[in-house]
């Protein structure tokens, strides 16, 4: 367990956090830029000194300031990766994973060899950082956190600076981590695409307080976090187990709820968790069993409320079986076909809308 509790007051701006993160896993500190998350992260790796608080990982006391003990950074075993990758330039790859895992201070628990295969930086060993690309640095940047020996790994908005394309170059190695390394991280971020791809819980941050947390499928509905993403974005992020891959279609049939989606997923083995975001804007509200549709997924469930939402709409709450989705229809659409809580109906959603990832 991760838990932080840290005040901090910089002029008019005042840091109010309070968390805790069951770990291993992934926290997601998310909210619009300057809410303060870089500050709180600065305090967890002992950069920065709160008026007040404490800070533990499992039966380890990192700071408490009520009893004046305060780890020094480099004794707390906390990896950190920066938005840019702060490489040795002098040093080619080797030398700079090298030099971290010469400066660790206990035993080592994952190797050079390790690190290496998992962030695929074979070809990139002999060469210096000036010649790597955005993302090829940040992916020596996140080997060298980790030879460091951390027992928990903070990441400020690794990606931040780079492109679309070399973002998703690099998001499938962080995945690669959080599934194969049981190092609980701290992800830094106001891009819910990445929250979406790598968290397993979520801090929602605004102007300097903790306001909301809990895991991802639950804060993908909360209020606070929809205003953040935009009525674009708004929908349920759901888990679901694969079932095995249905014949007819080669599609992969994904247990959710009562229900099952069909989705495209290459080699996803039946039992393998996946991750699918519904949005509110690709489902369909139908109040009898669906017939003679070109859609391939249809999930009965029960209307739990039915909520005001943007340009003359509302938003439906369906329980599929102790998971909530939401779909978005017209106030006209809403009245005509009676929905209301209660009411048992069918949400529709086109396979192609469907983005899974293993989790």
């Amino acid at each position: 367990m991760l838990s932080v509790i840290a005040n901090k007051r910089r002029g008019a701006f005042l840091l109010d956090a309070n968390f805790e993160l069951p770990t291993p896993g992934v926290v997601a500190l998310f909210g619009r830029s300057g809410c303060g998350k870089s500050t709180l992260v600065n305090v967890i790796a002992g950069l920065l000194l709160p008026d007040s608080g404490r800070v533990a990982l499992d039966e380890s006391v990192l700071l408490d300031t009520a009893s004046r003990l305060n780890v020094p950074p480099e004794k707390r075993r906390i990896g950190y990766v920066f938005q840019d990758a702060r490489l040795f330039p002098h040093m080619r790859v080797e030398a700079n994973l090298r030099y971290a895992l010469k400066r660790a201070a206990v035993a080592t628990f994952v190797g050079l060899e390790r690190v290496v295969e998992l962030l695929d930086l074979e070809p990139l060993m002999g060469r210096r950082t000036h010649e790597l690309s955005g993302g090829e640095r940040q992916r020596v940047a996140i080997a060298r956190a980790l030879l460091s020996q951390p027992n928990l790994l903070l990441l400020d908005e690794p990606l931040a600076s780079l492109d679309a394309s070399r973002r998703e170059e690099v998001l499938p190695y962080l995945e690669n981590l959080r599934d194969q390394l049981a190092i609980p991280m701290v992800y830094v971020s106001h891009n819910f695409d990445e929250v979406l791809r790598l968290a397993t819980h979520l801090v929602l941050m605004e102007a300097g307080r903790t306001v909301a947390q809990g895991n991802l499928s639950e804060m993908s509905l909360h209020p606070r976090v929809r205003a953040i993403i935009g009525s674009d974005a708004v929908g349920a992020i759901v888990d679901g187990t694969v079932l095995g891959t249905d014949s007819a279609s080669g599609l992969t049939r994904v247990q959710v709820g009562h229900g099952e989606l069909k989705v495209q997923c290459d080699k996803a083995a039946p039992g393998t968790r996946l991750r699918v975001q519904l949005l509110a804007r690709d489902l369909i509200v139908a109040t009898e069993p669906p017939r003679q549709l070109s859609v391939r997924n249809s999930l009965p469930g029960v209307i739990t409320s039915v909520a005001n939402d943007v340009d003359d709409s509302d938003l439906i709450a369906v329980d599929i079986g102790g998971i909530l989705i939401m779909a978005r229809v017209t106030k006209a659409a809403t009245r005509e076909l009676g929905l209301a809580a209660g009411k048992p109906v069918w949400a529709l959603v086109k396979t192609a809308s469907l983005r899974p990832h293993v989790i």
